[in-house]
């Protein structure tokens, strides 16, 4: 497993013991994936780095806090619902989310594409929001909180441009070992787009057949957000730039100005 440059500070001096265990239960939580919806001890030994005797410990004490639900039978552990009220709480009270839906919604409608809403979570990005309104057919479905490869998208490569050199270079090893021999020209790659959002405010990629996706970054505060659209299509990437880019970058303005007035009101 790739080294994380935001994994648990297990080592840490001054690091409290009960903190060491509030961020290995969180990391027992990252484990559960789509595809990996139930896990045993032994597996989420081998997803966190933790011993099978950490990892047992904090899955009891995650059950008895109702976070996780065991399965006797199967031995092995399942997300509770608990988990998904949280995510709840979080898009109920995101305020980027409540200014930036109603807009996204009027550009896919209005020019019948997809638009999304990520934030980054180490080194991949989520989607905070997904609206899909492409006029072709598209056999991936998108949903809020789904993760993306932020090496390989234009959601992950618009919010490389805002990062600082270091956090970059710590992210650029992560992708390193990720992929291999792949990594010299998708190197390149990341830096070209990072050098287009610096100049034009967006970078395009087209990281699956036929889909193309243009994104732009929105700091608010100390957050960055990747607002995207996007469109299935078999038609050249510069001919959805010369579309789209106009429309993306209208609607980033459109959204930091309500976010500006809403924090001024």
């Amino acid at each position: 497993m790739p080294a994380d440059p935001n994994g648990p500070s297990r080592d840490k001096p001054g690091t409290s013991p009960a903190n060491r265990s509030l961020e290995r239960g969180i990391e027992i939580l990252r484990a559960f994936r789509p595809g990996s919806d139930r896990l045993g001890n032994g597996e989420l030994a081998d997803r966190t780095g933790l011993s099978r005797a950490t990892v047992s410990r904090l899955t009891q004490t995650l059950v008895g806090m109702g976070m996780l639900q065991q399965e006797p039978l199967r031995k092995g552990y399942r997300l509770a619902p608990a988990v998904l009220s949280l995510a709840h709480a979080m898009r109920s009270g995101s305020t980027i989310l409540q200014v930036a839906a109603p807009l996204m919604r009027a550009l896919a409608e209005s020019r019948r594409i997809n638009v999304g809403l990520a934030a980054p979570d180490r080194d991949e990005m989520v989607y905070l929001e997904s609206i899909r309104y492409s006029r072709r057919v598209a056999f991936r479905t998108v949903l809020s909180g789904q993760r993306v490869p932020m090496e390989l998208t234009s959601l992950g490569r618009a919010y490389l441009a805002t990062t600082s050199t270091a956090r970059r270079r710590a992210l650029y090893e992560v992708f390193r070992a990720r992929r291999g021999r792949q990594w010299p020209a998708l190197q390149a790659d990341i830096e070209r787009a990072v050098e287009c959002v610096r100049e034009s405010g967006f970078c395009a990629a087209s990281w699956q057949p036929e889909v193309v996706a243009l994104a732009s970054p929105i700091v608010v505060g100390e957050t960055c957000y990747s607002l995207n659209v996007s469109v299935s299509t078999v038609e050249g990437m510069d001919c959805v730039v010369a579309t789209y880019a106009l429309p993306l970058l209208e609607l980033r303005e459109a959204i930091a100005s309500a976010l500006l007035q809403r924090a001024d009101a």
